[in-house]
């Protein structure tokens, strides 16, 4: 059976290809393999432009632009090539090699096909394999993970500027607790997202290129005099990439476990975000608008279901665990080399492409919000008891004894409307000044700084 969106085994490449798509040049195989020819020509560049290796010199301008060529003209074509080779070695990264060989050969320029052998020189597979994931993980987290997490951090600073002066009847436990403003438990949640975006924002992504065990044995052996580990940092730089230059044969993998345990943090505040939104349209706090031909249920018609959040929580949960094994497992290889990261480093992106649907999807499922102001309002005229926590606070002021004990006595496991509310703070034994903001307190009124916090963080976050 050929393979198709329809036949694939991963719904990342089947049902939900079209939402992966912008990921599959960077992180798939065809991105590898690319990102592979990409370190290996430019590495012998690099030497060629060094001066520091003279068999290099016949290398000038025509030979550089013959292998900037082979980069701007690779396509899956090549990649395809490159496979075919690899089917012949089993061994991905000597198939990249014989690759750049064959189109050096090709060129007939006689000057690059005398300096053929410096093709993968010094090389350990390590050396291309820890620069290529490093340079496609940069690209996509740039590209396409980033600017999807921006638009969700916009998504929710306007529903935050909606709601803001929203009261809402909060609830700890799953019990009716002091009112706050929608806005003000949006602003929660686009906080600890900044908090972690800007851990993100500092993330190195790092790379050696220092040999079979990190020490530029080959290298010396070749150049005694060339000063290898200044090379070696100038070219990982050049990469736009933060050198590393301790290593073994393999780059230990320390800045993908930072990596990717924060965006796992990420993930875990949406699925909490994700989880409270479903709850609030269940309670009916929000509704969602309901879109021409969408069918919400196979029987019941009336239907509109938070599928979009549901659909966010679990790919969240997936990536999740994707993620945090790459996390456990990546900076862990015995002595200096195994083999057991190669293939887990294979589904780094499958971890972004989890995240990345589940970003998609929250978005979809916010543009689809409408506030029930009504439901709001009448949750909180049901709700007067909640005000017992104001009562004995000020009581406490005056200097009454037990106040949290006699305001429990009269509301706890009880509702009270706002004749019941008038009936027990009449009865206190506070002074009239005292007694008559509390007359006047309603709990839509009950908010605290709901509103100055979160007009506080607008304000910085713009100012920022």
């Amino acid at each position: 059976m050929d393979l198709s969106s329809l036949t694939a085994i991963s719904p990342l490449d089947g049902r939900y290809a079209s939402k992966t798509a912008p990921l599959r040049g960077l992180v798939s195989e065809y991105g590898l393999i690319k990102a592979r020819t990409t370190v290996e020509i430019k590495w012998l560049i690099f030497l060629a432009n060094t001066a520091a290796l003279p068999e290099l010199k016949a290398i000038g301008p025509s030979q550089v632009g013959i292998l900037e060529s082979i980069l701007s003209d690779f396509g899956p074509s090549e990649a395809a090539q490159i496979k075919a080779i690899e089917a012949q070695t089993n061994h991905d990264v000597k198939a990249v090699e014989y690759f750049i060989k064959n189109c050096i050969n090709d060129s007939q320029d006689s000057d690059l096909i005398s300096i053929i052998e410096f093709v993968h020189f010094a090389c350990t597979s390590e050396d291309i394999n820890n620069l290529a994931h490093a340079m496609m993980l940069k690209e996509a987290m740039m590209t396409i993970i980033l600017p999807s997490l921006d638009r969700l951090d916009q998504a929710l600073e306007r529903l935050a500027e909606q709601t803001i002066d929203q009261p809402m009847l909060a609830r700890t436990h799953g019990q009716t607790a002091s009112p706050t403003t929608v806005g003000k438990e949006i602003i929660n949640v686009a906080a600890r997202l900044k908090r972690q975006r800007e851990q993100l924002n500092r993330q190195h992504y790092m790379g050696k290129i220092n040999g079979a065990v990190g020490n530029f044995n080959a290298h010396v052996a070749a150049y005694p005099e060339t000063p290898w580990p200044e090379l070696s940092r100038q070219f990982v730089e050049s990469l736009d990439l933060t050198w590393n230059a301790y290593t073994t044969q393999i780059e230990p993998h320390d800045y993908m476990a930072e990596l990717f345990q924060n965006i796992g943090r990420i993930n875990t505040v949406l699925i909490d975000f994700n989880r409270d939104i479903w709850s609030y349209i269940s309670v009916g706090y929000f509704k969602q608008r309901a879109i021409a031909g969408e069918t919400g249920s196979s029987t019941m018609p009336h239907k509109v279901n938070p599928i979009d959040f549901e659909n966010s929580e679990g790919n969240l949960g997936i990536a999740n665990a994707l993620l945090h094994h790459l996390a456990e497992k990546l900076p862990i290889s015995r002595w200096q080399r195994d083999l057991s990261d190669s293939t887990v480093l294979r589904n780094l992106g499958a971890g972004l492409a989890y995240s990345l649907i589940a970003y998609e999807s929250t978005l979809k499922g916010m543009g689809k919000l409408e506030l029930n102001r009504t439901a709001l309002s009448a949750d909180l005229e049901q709700a007067w008891e909640v005000l017992g926590e104001a009562a004995q606070t000020v009581m406490r002021k005056h200097g009454i004894s037990n106040p949290y004990e006699l305001i429990k006595e009269k509301t706890r496991g009880q509702t009270l409307d706002a004749s019941g509310w008038k009936h027990l703070v009449d009865a206190l034994d506070l002074p009239d000044s005292a007694k008559e903001p509390l007359l006047k307190l309603r709990p839509a009124d009950y908010t605290g700084l709901a509103k100055a916090l979160s007009t506080s963080y607008q304000t910085t976050a713009t100012d920022g």
